[in-house]
C-alpha cells in the first residue's frame, strides 16, 4: 500500500460523515427552533385541553360533570387536596394553560403549572404511567427553559 492508498482511504473513512452533517444542516433549516417550540406548545396544550373538556358536562361550554367530581372523589383522589377544590383547579388548569400555551403567552409559567399537574398525577394518581408522563415532560421541559420561541405571544409582547 502507498501512501497515496492510505491517503485515499483515509480520506474516505472521514466522509462517512457527510450524509449526516448534510441531513443536520437540512433538518435545522427546516426544523428552527421557533418551529420546534410551536409544535411542543401545541402538541401538549391538545393533550391536556382533550383531557380538561373530558370533565365538562356534554352539551356545555364549562360546566363540570359530576362524574368528574367522582373521580375525584375516587379514581384521582389526592392526599393534601379534598375532592371538590381538586376537581374545579384541574378543570381550570387543563382548559387555561393549554390555551395559554397555544397562544404562546405566558409560556413558561403555563407550562411550569402544567409539569406540576404531571408530577402529581404521576406520585399520586398514575405512578405506572410513567412513560406518559415523562414524554409530557419532555415536551413541556424545553418550554419552560427557552419559552415560546418567535411564533408567540410572549416574543411580540417581549416577556421572558
Amino acid at each position: 500500500m502507498t501512501a497515496t492508498t492510505a491517503s485515499t482511504e483515509s480520506a474516505s473513512l472521514l466522509n462517512w460523515r457527510a450524509p449526516f452533517q448534510l441531513l443536520a444542516k437540512v433538518a435545522a433549516t427546516v426544523f428552527p427552533p421557533s418551529l420546534l417550540l410551536l409544535i411542543q406548545r401545541l402538541g401538549i396544550a391538545a393533550v391536556f385541553f382533550m383531557s380538561g373538556r373530558t370533565k365538562i358536562a356534554d352539551g356545555s361550554w364549562f360546566t363540570i360533570s359530576d362524574g368528574a367530581f367522582e373521580l375525584f372523589r375516587t379514581d384521582y383522589a389526592l392526599p393534601f387536596l379534598s375532592p371538590v377544590p381538586a376537581t374545579y383547579a384541574s378543570t381550570i388548569s387543563e382548559h387555561l394553560f393549554p390555551i395559554l400555551l397555544t397562544l404562546g403567552l405566558f409560556t413558561r409559567v403555563s407550562a411550569g403549572a402544567l409539569l406540576v399537574m404531571t408530577a402529581v398525577i404521576e406520585i399520586f394518581v398514575y405512578p405506572d404511567a410513567w412513560p406518559t408522563h415523562l414524554s409530557w415532560a419532555g415536551l413541556l421541559l424545553p418550554l419552560i427553559a427557552f419559552g415560546g420561541g418567535k411564533l408567540s405571544l410572549d416574543k411580540m409582547l417581549k416577556l421572558p
